[in-house]
């Protein structure tokens, strides 16, 4: 029998986050659902070591060689990042967290791994000025997924109107990704997320949250939100499973709208292959939020999960700290 840990809801949706992107990185960027099933036959699919063996011919991009099952992706250690921002200053101040982006990912910060195209173009801006003269938007015109990976701290630490969200949801994603498809997925799925901790079903929040989709992403996750039964490989294959919102949205919207569980969330992300990580974050926070509602033992975070998580002391002391915020 599994053991699974019943959390408060914005912890649950917090760690939802963390873990799920965790749990993803192993198989992260294996563009081939055979393969990913194949492995699946002999072995979980959740909190592997990145083994290059798992990719060799097959399509995709091995690039977490020096990471250990239970690390983090890039996304990961942005949403922990924005975490013990919150923890340290109470609310978000954009030159701060702009210093502490610089220090982790720039030269000589901690973090060791795969930097993505957004990442590395925004050190371009920050790094060679000082914390007074940071530009307000130093984000890539990029829409990819790093735009979305600090959302669920933002959202699970405002407590004013949704209208007052978006405006600070934009305002963190122009940091990394200035880009309007960008905005419109992370308003989106910060929408829905916000809902489900006000007590809104899930369904009803990703139905309610389009409007705040754009006008590329509406239709697209209309679309995802009208496929009747989860089948998260056949939605990766028809919108893409790469690092772009316009292509990973959709399959996280249809993955929430049918998955029955948290681990059936993560499990149904990481099978369809792709950049499982970038979706990871939302999706995890997402799933992790609405299964708190129904409030069932099966529906929550597994507690083996949790304590495979590698950093799970510092989201834990960080979270004791914003829970008084």
């Amino acid at each position: 029998m599994n053991t699974t840990v019943k959390l408060m809801p914005r912890v649950t949706a917090i760690m939802g986050a963390l873990v799920a992107d965790s749990a993803a990185l192993g198989l992260h960027w294996l563009y081939d659902p055979e393969r990913i099933a194949h492995l699946a036959k002999t072995k979980e699919i959740v909190f592997l070591t990145p083994n290059p063996k798992d990719y060799a011919d097959a399509k995709g991009f091995f690039a977490h060689g020096n990471k250990i099952a239970g690390d983090s992706s890039g996304y990961g250690e942005i949403c922990l990042l924005m975490l013990k921002h919150f923890a340290a200053h109470g609310e978000f101040n954009r030159i701060a967290y702009q210093t502490e982006f610089r220090s982790l990912f720039g030269p000589g910060g901690t973090y060791s791994g795969y930097v993505d195209s957004p990442t590395r173009q925004t050190l371009l801006k920050l790094i060679p000025s000082t914390p007074e003269d940071f530009p307000e938007i130093s984000g890539a015109d990029d829409d990819q997924f790093a735009a979305l990976a600090a959302m669920p701290i933002v959202v699970v630490t405002h407590h004013g109107t949704l209208d007052t969200l978006m405006a600070k949801i934009e305002q963190v994603v122009r940091i990394t990704n200035d880009n309007q498809v960008a905005i419109a997925a992370a308003q989106y799925a910060s929408a829905v997320l916000f809902d489900l901790l006000g007590g809104v079903p899930v369904q009803k929040a990703l139905e309610q949250s389009l409007p705040y989709a754009g006008a590329q992403l509406t239709p697209l996750l209309k679309e995802s939100l009208a496929m009747e039964a989860l089948d998260s490989v056949k939605v990766a294959q028809r919108f893409g499973s790469a690092c772009h919102v316009l292509e990973g949205l959709p399959v996280i919207a249809h993955i929430a709208q049918h998955a029955t569980s948290y681990r059936e969330a993560v499990e149904a992300n990481i099978r369809a292959g792709g950049d499982s990580c970038g979706r990871a974050i939302m999706l995890g926070a997402i799933a992790a939020a609405s299964a708190e509602q129904h409030g069932e033992a099966s529906a929550v975070i597994p507690l083996s999960w949790l304590a495979k998580y590698n950093k799970l002391a510092d989201a834990a002391g960080a979270v004791e700290r914003i829970e008084s915020i």
